[in-house]
């Protein structure tokens, strides 16, 4: 599961860098540079949601070592 996580974590910042190669600076909030926005929103909120998700599959396991 560990594995996984970090893997969706890594194509989650992958396509953070592949928005924002697509941003037109001079234009931010028309066209396909508004789509871009989205997409880095969308996958920053995915990386805290697996991060939350990791944090506490390691809350679980340190509660199931102590019992």
């Amino acid at each position: 599961m560990k594995v996984f996580t970090n893997i969706l974590v890594f194509l989650a910042l992958g396509l953070i860098v592949f928005n924002i190669s697509l941003l037109d600076f001079k234009n931010p909030l028309q066209g396909n540079s508004m789509v871009a926005f989205i997409g880095i929103a969308a996958s920053v909120c995915a990386i805290l949601i697996l991060l939350i998700f990791k944090m506490s599959k390691n809350i679980e396991e340190k509660m199931n070592d102590k019992l």
